[in-house]
């Protein structure tokens, strides 16, 4: 791809970071702050994809976002918007064929809003392979789950963008491209990647800007944030171990164009002094990568239609699934 160094990133921040906040206050804190986009997470508090009135509520919003001249994501993190007692659960592989639906219905609900608000992308994870679940069931339950919603979004013309995350049984990278191979064609041809900047610094082999190229044919969503090996903690920028010039040039040079978004879900009690700062953090860190950015090497080959065998991974680090 060609260079697009001198183009500034789509800078974007997420609603998770922001729960202490109104939905219409975090918009218009955003927006005066100067980034282009949001990160919405569908949630109790921001947007309730369970609550009467989503198609008359998603139409407010979504020209809430024309005023202020922000791009949108839609996130599917919330960790209780199903259960009420399990964070993240049901997950796409959870036993009950029930409990399954009732996480592929959020998704396809996810796409529907995401249509209606003009998003770039929807986000979803794998979830964590229940105890007693073999690999093999895992991934062909994962691939079933899916399909439903790979239809939606391809019926709507929106990238579904999987996010590798650390603990889940697509944890990386690699399950990502074995998570392809499982489904095959055309539906892999239908699923992109959310690529989260410290997850690659917490369990990827290989640095987070070559994570970065090696997953640009792929990508359509980024999320960032600070982070340290082996930790699954994400820390406000500056507080971590990542070397941010190479990985903002990276982005540059694959061409790409979606938001890269800050993620803090755990730091909604300081969200708008965050916001501001994280901004000044990313421009500042833009500023310096064309002194310190130097060419990518050549992407990473893609990996082979069907896989040998199912990929090894990586332990899973410290804190768990903490997001």
């Amino acid at each position: 791809m060609t260079s697009t160094t001198t183009t500034p990133l789509r800078l974007a921040y997420g609603t998770n970071g922001l729960t202490d906040l109104r939905l219409n206050d975090a918009l218009a804190l955003l927006a005066d702050l100067g980034y282009d986009g949001v990160s919405l997470t569908l949630d109790h508090m921001h947007l309730d994809p369970l609550a009467p009135g989503l198609a008359a509520r998603t139409a407010d919003i979504a020209h809430r976002l024309a005023e202020l001249g922000l791009s949108v994501a839609v996130e599917t993190g919330a960790r209780y918007v199903l259960d009420p007692c399990r964070k993240h659960h049901p997950t796409l592989l959870d036993p009950d064929p029930e409990a399954r639906a009732a996480r592929t219905g959020l998704l396809r609900t996810a796409v529907r809003v995401a249509a209606d608000l003009g998003a770039r992308a929807v986000h979803c994870f794998s979830g964590v392979r229940p105890d007693g679940t073999s690999e093999d069931t895992a991934w062909h339950r994962l691939a079933g789950s899916l399909g439903p919603v790979l239809e939606a979004a391809a019926d709507s013309r929106l990238p579904l963008a999987l996010e590798p995350e650390p603990g889940h049984l697509v944890s990386d990278l690699a399950s990502f491209h074995y998570l392809r191979a499982v489904l095959g064609s055309p539906q892999a041809s239908l699923l992109g990647l959310t690529l989260d900047i410290g997850h690659c610094q917490c369990l990827e082999p290989d640095p987070p800007a070559t994570c970065v190229q090696a997953a640009a044919p792929w990508l359509w969503h980024v999320q960032i944030e600070d982070m340290r090996r082996g930790v699954h903690e994400h820390l406000p920028f500056g507080t971590g171990e990542i070397d941010f010039p190479p990985v903002l040039g990276a982005l540059k040079d694959v061409g790409y164009q979606g938001l890269v978004s800050v993620e803090l879900p755990r730091h909604s009690h300081a969200g708008p002094q965050l916001a501001a700062s994280s901004l000044h953090f990313l421009r500042s860190a833009e500023q310096h990568t064309a002194e310190q950015h130097t060419a990518p090497q050549r992407p990473a080959e893609q990996h082979q239609s069907t896989p040998p065998k199912h990929p090894t991974g990586t332990a899973a680090p410290r804190g768990g699934t903490p997001c």
